[in-house]
């Protein structure tokens, strides 16, 4: 079957698989999961990933992988012979599994406290407590991608990985949240300007918006998550 990457709107981590897969330009398919509203916490989307989260992914064989993480390992062989990822066992792959095991557990974890207050509508006193814990949170992430960069264009060097894909993904929840400010990092805010004129990011931007968006890479349309699950056997 078409791999299918259930995404997640508003402003979901997905947005990095997204980027991913356009730059593998490997067919699949998206579907589009509100986690503003109930479709995510249903039951019909727990036949999918059990958690209630996005991404999860619907392989070309049928198996579903979840966890943004998960899916960039599972995706990176598919892009070893452009650099993109690479092959389980080499040193490449180390390379690129610890960068997104940094982004997963230090630059996406920094923005919790600020999705918590936006999600709960945390006000006064203690949102200021949260976003004050957020921003040295992401000020000492933000500081250690600076130094791990280098004087190399993205993020492993001077070719862009997946590893780039995921960063973007997160990285632009600064624009939303105000914290941290990027422009302290020149070398990271080079790199998140660099990734921001990419046509497969521009591509997931408009996607994300539900605007109509061209894309340069396997992209054969949205399916609803009833069809999703009928091809899956999950209906």
């Amino acid at each position: 079957m078409t791999p299918i990457l259930f995404y997640g709107v508003p402003a979901g981590c997905s947005f990095g698989s997204i980027v991913a897969l356009e730059w593998l330009q490997i067919p699949y398919r998206l579907c589009r999961i509100d986690m503003a509203g109930e479709e995510i916490r249903s039951e019909a989307y727990r036949r999918i990933n059990p958690v209630a989260e996005t991404p999860s992914l619907a392989t070309a064989d049928g198996r579903l992988v979840a966890e943004s993480m998960a899916i960039l390992n599972h995706l990176a062989p598919q892009g070893a012979e452009r650099g993109l990822g690479f092959r389980q066992g080499t040193a490449g792959f180390d390379r690129l599994n610890q960068m997104l095991a940094f982004l997963n557990t230090a630059l996406f974890d920094g923005f919790s406290p600020l999705w918590h207050a936006y999600e709960h509508g945390v006000e006064g006193e203690a949102k200021a407590v949260l976003v004050a814990y957020a921003q040295a949170k992401l000020t000492g992430a933000h500081a250690q991608l600076e130094r791990m960069l280098g004087e190399g264009a993205y993020l492993l060097g001077e070719s862009r990985t997946l590893a780039d894909a995921y960063f973007y993904g997160i990285a632009r929840w600064a624009e939303y949240h105000g914290v941290p400010d990027r422009s302290a990092f020149p070398r990271l805010q080079v790199l998140f300007a660099r990734l921001a004129d990419d046509p497969a990011v521009r591509f997931a931007a408009g996607v994300e918006a539900g605007e109509e968006a061209a894309s340069a890479g396997g992209f054969l349309g949205h399916v609803r998550l009833e069809e999703a699950l009928k091809e899956l056997g999950l209906a």
